[in-house]
């Protein structure tokens, strides 16, 4: 390939409501549709990704949007676009992402595009399923435990009882679940496995019953609260396994997200599949196969997607030569505005540099 074959296939974005009729087209009938992002805080990349979002949910009947973010930070946030929530507005209901990076999903192209939801989802038909603001990541160990708690308090006292000391094991610990995980590497604790293992089996036993008694209604109560419980439990492994080596705990969250989509789409199948959208960094939405990482034994959500569900998955990365981001010097640092370096020779993004085209898409499978 070489960037006269690359200007005679590209489709030129011109920041206009018509930019991706032709990528809809080929997106078709796909029931996934995988959005990434080269940095976590380019503007640019989260404004397009929006507009495809919006595209594919109002044209194309997608009701599911998955993140990269923890699934009790976006409950929040899913119940402020189905309209059950207190929150007055969008910035408030997304005031829960407190985990560093905070502008990953603290931002203006989210406010926007979350009022935007909102909006959607009153506008729509009663025959219309809403769509859901999901959280895919496993880091929000304490906080999903807070929330089966909550949820087992209401349900059934007892329950909750069992659960508080099942999760007692964690109490040794300060809010920082590395202190957990590096403590049972070294064999200075037993783990918590069994505990947390037992807690979800038990929930998933209960379902039918507390189903019965409580209705339909709060099917999707039981189903949040389950799915902290599975967080809590893979979790709690991913810890543990960040001493063992990157390849190990980098696949358990990237399986964690798949699972948590395909629990999604299980859930919410009522006889008509549902669709759903996928934002993340491209690392995680890439095939894993066609880079590097496989040579490390890494496998990644593009990658299992693809194997599961072939041509019913679209897999979208973005990308640039040059620009800015907002990043920190350090983890927990404050957020500064940084330039990013022109690309590298002989990559993707030096041959795209080459054709003198400012924005544009290309279709790679067929280049």
């Amino acid at each position: 390939m070489d960037a006269e074959l690359v200007r005679e296939i590209a489709q030129p974005l011109s920041g206009d409501a018509n930019d991706f009729g032709k990528l809809l087209e080929l997106i078709g009938d796909a029931r996934f549709v995988l959005l990434g992002e080269a940095t976590h805080g380019s503007h640019e990349f989260y404004s397009e990704r929006a507009a495809i979002t919006r595209r594919l949910i109002a044209e194309k009947d997608f009701s599911i949007l998955a993140i990269e973010a923890d699934w009790p930070d976006s409950s929040r946030v899913h119940r402020y676009v189905r309209g059950a929530t207190v929150d007055a507005n969008a910035d408030k209901a997304l005031s829960g992402f407190r985990r560093f990076p905070t502008w990953m999903w603290r931002n203006t192209v989210v406010v926007e595009f979350v009022e935007w939801l909102r909006d959607f989802n009153k506008s729509i038909e009663p025959k219309r399923a809403p769509v859901g603001f999901y959280g895919m990541d496993l880091y929000s160990l304490h906080a999903s435990i807070e929330a089966v708690l909550k949820y087992l308090d209401k349900v059934d006292p007892d329950s909750a009882k069992r659960a508080r000391l099942r999760y007692s094991c964690f109490d040794h610990f300060s809010r920082n679940p590395q202190e957990y995980g590096y403590a049972t590497t070294a064999g200075a604790i037993e783990s918590c496995e069994d505990a947390v293992v037992e807690q979800l089996v038990e929930l998933q036993q209960k379902a039918a019953e507390f189903l019965r008694r409580d209705g339909e209604v709060a099917a999707e109560e039981l189903f949040f609260a389950e799915q902290n419980a599975r967080l809590v439990k893979d979790s709690e492994r991913y810890y543990r396994a960040m001493f063992r080596g990157r390849a190990s705990s980098w696949n358990l969250r990237d399986r964690h997200m798949v699972e948590t989509i395909e629990n999604l789409v299980a859930h919410l199948d009522g006889g008509r599949q549902p669709k759903a959208i996928v934002w993340a960094h491209n690392s995680h939405l890439g095939d894993a196969r066609a880079t590097e990482m496989s040579h490390y034994g890494e496998m990644n959500v593009g990658q299992l997607i693809r194997e599961r569900f072939g041509d019913e998955a679209v897999l979208i990365g973005f990308s640039t030569y040059h620009g800015t981001v907002t990043a920190a010097t350090d983890w927990g640092a404050p957020a500064e505005r940084k330039n990013v370096r022109p690309a590298l020779r002989g990559s993707y993004e030096d041959l795209f540099h080459e054709t003198g085209l400012s924005r544009f898409w290309i279709d790679l499978r067929g280049a």
